[in-house]
């Protein structure tokens, strides 16, 4: 299959981009375009040497990070982004990656692809590492401002990714809260458990910040404001941790001795918190596969992205998705044959 990389967007485009598209053509995940400025892509990709898999879209214009999405699309038509997710509209690419401008890539996607199904709201699905493995959090910035029909929305999309693309059978879904209680939370967690309790999904209840790591729940729902806040304290308490062993390391020479015996542990450690091998996370909700890539990604994050849109493609992602249920204008469940 083929994937539209966006080779204009992120902070380290559009060499880093480049050389994790190419490594990916290489490796034979997939067939990639890259979208972006031939003048600009060239000189990064002659070195390398790139494989007959890998072609070039070509064209000028890109949003950047500081520029407020809905403008800059309807002043750029032509900007990276808007090209790469118009190749998956058009069926020349089976899904679009990008590490550019997070509002730019899913003002795209709904513009250009569309709402999945009954879905109001798309979101963006991320991955936590655990101590039982990797799980799923959504919505990780997508949406601010929710509503507890929203967060339905989330559990059911979420459900489905876990399925199909994580493969866990039977996902265990909880809600984020300040409290295991059902009475606990604002008026918007009150009234998704309401709803959540008669989903047709695998629903725990709600979960606290504190249990998250301990793996037992493998989706997590909460809106995009408390979900961004999240992920971005985990990241950095990561860095800092890492930070703190090795000054420790560093102010002791007994500590120096040990850290020779540990090492192969820290960078197994390392590898695990590190957003690199996780890719991207897809904006679950839009009829395509949109892969959103961390701003600073480097080569390795993006060829795994592009892992990550090959096994959402071949899973299966949109059409599980456009066979959710959805609600009624009252708030009730409107029954269809859920996945």
């Amino acid at each position: 299959m083929q994937i539209a990389v966006d080779a204009m967007g992120g902070d380290h485009a559009p060499g880093e981009i480049v050389r994790g598209a190419v490594a990916a053509a290489r490796e034979k995940i997939a067939d990639i375009i890259l979208v972006g400025d031939k003048r600009r892509l060239e000189p990064e990709l002659n070195p390398l040497h790139p494989p007959a898999n890998l072609e070039i879209v070509h064209t000028e214009q890109v949003v950047a990070m500081d520029e407020q999405p809905a403008l800059a699309l309807r002043r750029k038509r032509e900007a990276s982004i808007i090209v790469a997710t118009r190749l998956v509209k058009e069926g020349r690419a089976a899904a679009v990656v990008s590490a550019g401008s997070t509002g730019a890539q899913m003002a795209a996607a709904l513009l250009i692809l569309g709402r999945s199904g009954k879905i109001q709201r798309p979101a963006i699905a991320t991955i936590i590492p655990t101590l039982k493995g990797p799980k799923l959090l959504l919505d990780a910035g997508a949406n601010v401002d929710c509503r507890p029909e929203h967060l339905y929305e989330f559990a059911l999309m979420g459900n489905v990714y876990a399925a199909r693309v994580m493969g866990i059978r039977e996902p265990r879904v909880g809600m984020l809260n300040i409290g295991t209680e059902a009475c606990k939370g604002n008026e918007q967690t009150l009234g998704a458990y309401n709803l959540l309790k008669d989903a047709p999904l695998n629903f725990i209840g709600n979960i606290e910040g504190r249990d998250i790591l301990a793996g037992d729940t493998d989706v997590i729902v909460c809106d995009g404001f408390v979900g961004n806040v999240l992920l971005k304290f985990g990241e950095g308490m990561a860095q800092a941790l890492f930070t703190m062993i090795g000054r420790e390391i560093k102010n002791s020479f007994r500590a120096r001795l040990g850290a020779a015996l540990v090492l192969p542990a820290l960078r197994g450690l390392k590898k695990q918190v590190d957003y690199t091998e996780y890719g991207g996370a897809p904006l679950l909700g839009v009829q395509g596969v949109s892969i959103i890539c961390h701003g600073s990604s480097n080569a390795r994050a993006i060829k795994n992205a592009i892992k990550v849109a090959v096994r959402c493609v071949e899973q299966g992602l949109v059409t599980g998705l456009g066979q959710l249920p959805g609600l009624s204008g009252d708030g009730e469940v409107v029954k269809c044959q859920p996945y």
